[in-house]
């Protein structure tokens, strides 16, 4: 049966560009959260609430507000995204301005004190202050805004406002530290990303409307590449839903060219500014990102906290640093690679297409990685360093050994016609390509060595990825610097987990393969 989506008109749609309007967009009640947002405010809370941008903030604290006022409270809600320059007095007025017209009451905006005591001469309302991008106020008398908050606090019982939420991005309440604390009321409330059950039930509300339907295998891809990100889930679906609204099903192919989209085609603004976020410091997501060794999740040290509140890593069960979503981490891959001068070029010229099938028209993965092996050692790796405008090495010297082969690889594949996927994982350090040349797939996972743990460590890994594709054969490309001497760094076809697996070693001179040749001397 042809069902034309297109022509059909449907109430709701996905939404992934400020706050959801629930009569407008598919929106998750999450009952539990709001319980616990509705209990803080029976009890007089003043919290906060901080959490990355797209992770559903404004939509929560709105829902929130609604219910309050069905209850008898009355909220007001304010934004201050663009007030760092706004002076004091423009701050207040504006401020007094929603006061007066959501609470309707009368309010002396003169300055902090004839605020203060505006509020406290109403005893009986329930009064909700909701002050969203509270980090957008003018440095110059946020202190000064946070001690009436907390002078307020103390003193709720006897006047009507009986609760503050402090909405943002980055949590200044705990920076704003001084000989006394502006702000120290330590309630908090987190928002987490939505979990596999309400991806799938926000993704069911679009199946039941319309009928259309995402297939399993593309429900399973959201839910791990968003890893439940609020704005990625609506924005992947609602982006399948506008590039194919003719489809029955969502299938596999569809949801890659929206993850494309995502990655090399369209500018995102969540995406952006996590990009931007990270080349701040790029040296250390680059270690991040290309080697394995476990680093100790610590909110105190600035560089990691900047990451954090801006949702580009965060930490599991052992403290570590992870990358909380798969989709960053394929970005961030992709921005940081160096630009190539015409290196693939070289690469696609010297490709003669026949000497890559055996004679009964089988790939032959041993020639590709052979002849890698070869150019590697003759080209070296500084070409896939970025560079600064004097011309010094910017990136790490690990993300240029993987930027070299996976530049190889494409290069291969463009000739060949072939198909490749990178698969980053959650965790650091891991990424597996998936090749796909007509019609036939593997995996090659490219890792530095470092110990002979994280050595064994992998090809177990590989081989249980593998497996889990249903696939039966798996490369383990290692790069290692040709002064190890640990005799268990060899070359080897095994079968591990009934996977076969071909390990290959590229050895690299930090001193010589990196470096650019000196001009010589007229």
């Amino acid at each position: 049966m042809y069902f034309n989506f297109s022509t059909m008109q449907f109430k709701k749609e996905f939404n992934s560009s400020g706050p959801n309007i629930p009569e407008e967009h598919y929106t998750l009640l999450r009952s539990d959260l709001m319980e616990q947002g509705k209990n803080k405010v029976y009890k007089r809370r003043y919290f906060t609430l901080f959490a990355p941008r797209q992770s559903g903030k404004s939509t929560f604290f709105q829902m929130l507000g609604k219910q309050l006022e069905t209850e008898g409270y009355k909220v007001c809600y304010t934004n201050f995204e663009n007030c760092q320059k706004t002076p004091q007095a423009s701050f207040l007025e504006d401020l007094a301005i929603e006061m007066r017209r959501l609470w309707n009451i009368p309010i002396d905006s003169s300055n902090f004190t004839t605020l203060t005591q505006s509020i406290k001469k109403i005893d009986n309302p329930k009064f909700v202050l909701v002050v969203d991008e509270v980090e957008g106020i003018n440095a110059e008398y946020l202190g000064d805004f946070l001690h009436t908050i907390r002078n307020l606090y103390h003193s709720r019982d006897t006047h009507s406002l009986k609760s503050v939420i402090l909405v943002g991005v980055r949590n200044i309440t705990g920076t704003m530290q001084g000989a006394v604390s502006p702000f120290n009321i330590n309630e908090e409330l987190e928002v987490p990303y939505f979990t596999q059950a309400e991806i799938l039930e926000l993704l069911a509300m679009h199946e039941t409307e319309t009928g259309q339907l995402f297939s399993p295998k593309v429900k399973e891809r959201i839910c791990y590449m968003t890893a439940g990100q609020p704005g990625l889930v609506n924005g992947f679906a609602g982006s399948l839903v506008q590039l194919f609204p003719d489809a029955p099903v969502f299938e596999f192919e569809h949801y890659l060219k929206v993850e494309t989209n995502y990655i090399a085609i369209k500018i995102n603004k969540n995406v952006s500014n996590i990009v931007e976020k990270a080349k701040k410091h790029r040296k250390f997501v680059e270690q991040l990102l290309f080697d394995e060794k476990p680093r100790a999740f610590m909110i105190q040290e600035e560089r990691i906290k900047e990451l954090t509140v801006n949702g580009v890593i965060t930490y599991n069960k052992e403290h570590n640093i992870v990358f909380g979503v798969p989709l960053y981490r394929k970005c961030l891959h992709a921005a940081f690679a160096a630009p190539l001068n015409g290196e693939a070029e070289e690469i696609m010229q010297n490709l003669v297409v026949s000497d890559y099938f055996l004679p009964n028209k089988q790939l032959n993965i041993d020639k590709i990685i052979r002849d890698y092996q070869v150019y590697a050692k003759r080209r070296g790796f500084r070409y896939f360093m970025e560079q600064d405008e004097k011309g010094n090495s910017t990136g790490l010297k690990e993300a240029a050994l993987v930027y070299s082969f996976e530049t190889y690889i494409q290069s291969f594949l463009q000739v060949l016609g072939g198909k490749s996927y990178l698969e980053p994982h959650v965790a650091l350090g891991r990424s597996d390509l998936l090749v796909n040349i007509d019609g036939r797939e593997f995996v090659i996972e490219a890792k530095i060595f470092y110990y002979e743990k994280q050595f064994e460590e992998g090809k177990q890994q590989l081989a249980y990825y593998t497996k889990s594709l249903n696939l039966t054969e798996s490369v383990y490309l290692v790069f290692a610097k040709n002064t190890i001497t640990n005799p268990i760094l060899q070359e080897a076809d095994e079968i591990i987990e009934g996977v076969h697996i071909k390990t290959y070693l590229v050895r690299f001179d930090v001193e010589t393969d990196f470096s650019v040749p000196k001009k010589k001397k007229k």
